[in-house]
């Protein structure tokens, strides 16, 4: 019935030749197919391996030949299933880590009590103090009747649990366990170390307790570092699992329940999908706090900006390029920026503006140090899985770089956040637009979003407080608006080239301060839609620096955090995700502006 042999041991030892003894040991393994770890250091050997019997007394003959080891005594036991997956042999600084190299077993340990001395010391109530050194999770599964826990989660954690014990404890009797008796090797020398004088250690723990005194005076089973999790007094394999995520043992009920994923998630460390999200949230918006503060345009830094030339500008001069690409900007000072040397190609400086640029070639223009102005940085994450990321964007905050802004901007921020792996906007809001907005976790779910924008299948609403109070309820704008920037950097009406647009408004409420709350929904994208559309129907944003009443044209676009702001707010945002095909729906908390 059963057909494998289990067995447990280690030896403090000083062993050299680990490379070679690696490769011998996990060759003779595979060959007597036995399963299981053996860890070589320089201190010793710790190993748990199954198999045939007659292979296994094979190993001990291998291993009882070097050096240290020659009276190596296991623990066996026996199962029905081989307990382990693979075999591996192991080079590693510790054959248990504890992280003090003061600490040599190999030259001391505490004195030892056998199994039959200590249940002897019980059976006869003896005053001594049990203390169990092992991880909390494995103590969960059983541990000795009134036994010290240090709650600890792994042994390096034990020397901070000890220091932390009354002084009392000190000159009391203590015997140590744990389940085979390696870790009390260690945790011995170091309590006595600290001053505890009356230090014994349970001579094969708690299952050679279990061989030779079965459970008398323990409460529970043993947990075992292989598949069989738990074996009882009678050292027979239980019904316990393990839970691989937290390495809680489970019971029956806890593997039948709904929150035991294998390999991901049991009762004990189960986090529902809200409360990850919320998790989640917590740590990226400490990562935001941690990049924005100071902000990092506060420090005078060179920065670059990348130009990509488009296929259109082939074969032009770089001037002749750049002009074109950027008619905003006067040809004088493109001409000045040549001649100071402020462009860079594949690493070298492009001094001449008769350089002859090729399409899709990237050339940097180069910026000298300076002190950005201030943004707000109150990034909020709304949400984010594996393709998206939603933001509530606040204002002023720039998209992108433009104009003075290089490193204070929502994109470089979350680059520093996200690194090395960058979101990607899917669309934009103005520097002093607050609200959503829509970033793609890699290039292809980018592409995917963003043919929703271009397709008109994105359902984007938006509040804005406007001056004046339209005659209807009810009305729209399908003015066209120009594809390209004027002089100033704005886009405006433009009834003969302009492209096709429509912003549709119903008014919320009509204020007794001559303004009046719209919700905007856009039907197209354009850059300024709705505060270029509300312009040229009389009734221009609050707020809005740019944009100003009676068809005027301020010279202000980002505005100081201090400014009374600009009240136009992305609020609500629907889309099909990009995986999943799922409408997801997002609407924000209504700014005070808005008079809620």
């Amino acid at each position: 019935m059963f057909a494998v042999t289990n067995i447990s041991t280690y030896r403090f030892a000083e062993l050299t030749g680990l490379k070679d003894l690696r490769e011998d040991l996990i060759t003779a393994c595979r060959a007597w197919d036995l399963k299981g770890t053996i860890l070589l250091s320089t201190e010793g050997i710790n190993l748990f391996v199954a198999g045939a019997a007659e292979s296994i007394e094979l190993l001990l003959e291998k291993l009882r030949k070097i050096p240290g080891l020659e009276d190596l005594e296991p623990k066996v036991s026996v199962s029905e299933k081989q307990p382990f997956n693979r075999m591996l042999v192991r080079v590693k600084k510790e054959i248990i880590a504890f992280g003090m190299e003061s600490i040599r077993p190999a030259n001391y340990t505490s004195p030892k009590i056998a199994a039959s001395e200590l249940k002897r010391w019980l059976d006869e109530g003896k005053s001594i103090t049990l203390l169990d050194t092992r991880n909390d999770y494995e103590v969960q599964l059983g541990t000795f009747k009134g036994a010290l826990i240090p709650h600890i989660n792994t042994f390096r954690e034990f020397p901070d649990a000890i220091r932390k014990f009354p002084e009392s404890l000190k000159s009391q009797p203590v015997v140590m366990f744990c389940t085979g008796g390696i870790r009390c090797e260690k945790a011995g020398p170091f309590m006595e170390q600290e001053g505890f004088s009356n230090i014994y250690q349970l001579d094969g723990g708690i299952l050679k307790y279990f061989e030779e005194c079965g459970g008398d005076h323990y409460e529970g089973e043993c947990f075992v570092f292989d598949q069989r999790v738990g074996v009882d007094p009678g050292l027979r394999e239980t019904d316990y699992a393990i839970c691989f995520a937290c390495q809680a043992p489970l019971d029956a009920a806890d593997q039948e329940d709904p929150r035991h994923v294998e390999g991901v998630s049991c009762p004990h460390c189960f986090v529902s999908a809200p409360e990850r999200m919320s998790q989640r949230i917590a740590e990226l918006h400490l990562a935001i706090f941690k990049v924005t503060h100071p902000l990092p345009g506060s420090v005078a830094l060179e920065n670059r900006r990348p130009i990509n030339v488009p296929a259109s500008q082939d074969g032009k001069t770089l001037l002749e390029a750049l002009i074109a690409i950027f008619p905003q900007i006067p040809p004088t000072e493109w001409e000045a920026r040549c001649d100071a040397g402020r462009f860079e190609n594949y690493g070298g400086t492009v001094r001449w503006k008769n350089h002859r640029v090729r399409g899709g070639e990237r050339v940097n223009q180069v910026f000298a140090p300076a002190v950005e102005p201030p943004v707000s940085a109150d990034i909020r994450v709304v949400y984010e899985d594996e393709a998206v990321l939603v933001i509530h964007k606040p204002a002023p905050l720039p998209m992108h770089a433009s104009g003075r802004f290089h490193r204070n901007t929502l994109q470089a921020i979350l680059n520093q956040v996200y690194a090395p792996k960058y979101p990607r906007p899917v669309h934009r809001l103005d520097a002093n637009t607050t609200g959503l907005v829509v970033f793609a976790r890699t290039r292809h779910f980018c592409r995917v979003l963003q043919r929703q924008f271009l397709g008109g299948t994105v359902e984007k609403r938006y509040l804005v407080r406007v001056l004046g109070q339209p005659e209807q309820d009810t009305f729209f704008s399908d003015a066209p608006i120009s594809a390209e920037p004027d002089v100033m950097g704005m886009r405006l009406i433009d009834p003969l080239d302009g492209l096709p647009s429509r912003t549709d408004f119903h008014v919320l409420e009509r204020c007794s301060d001559g303004t009046t709350l719209l919700e905007a929904k856009l039907a197209t994208g354009r850059t300024n839609q709705i505060r270029a559309h509300l312009w040229q129907l009389g009734h221009p944003v609050a707020g809005d620096p740019t944009y100003l009443p009676f068809h005027q044209i301020g010279e202000t676009q980002t505005l100081d955090p201090d400014s009374p702001p600009l009240q136009l707010h992305a609020w609500k945002l629907s889309f099909s995700h990009p995986l999943s095909g799922a409408v997801m729906a997002f609407e924000t908390e209504r700014p005070k502006w808005s008079g809620v």
